[in-house]
């Protein structure tokens, strides 16, 4: 049975692209893989809480400008 699709929805591309960030580069920063950077942009994984932090801290956002939750 496939994971299913969670509903936190993210802006990471959109974000990544507007500073010039790679996938890897974020990766890399994060301390995880490419595949989780992969897997959290299109909504397969949601990351932990610390984890959120440390993405919208990258970014420079508040966490509810990177990570939405859909009812």
């Amino acid at each position: 049975m496939a994971p299913k699709p969670t509903k936190v929805t993210n802006r990471i591309r959109v974000l990544r692209s507007e500073i010039g960030l790679t996938q890897a580069d974020l990766a890399a920063k994060l301390g995880v893989t490419r595949q989780t950077v992969i897997a959290i942009e299109q909504g397969r994984y949601s990351p932990s809480l610390e984890l959120a932090f440390q993405i919208a801290r990258i970014f420079g956002k508040p966490l509810d400008e990177v990570f939405q939750y859909e009812d």
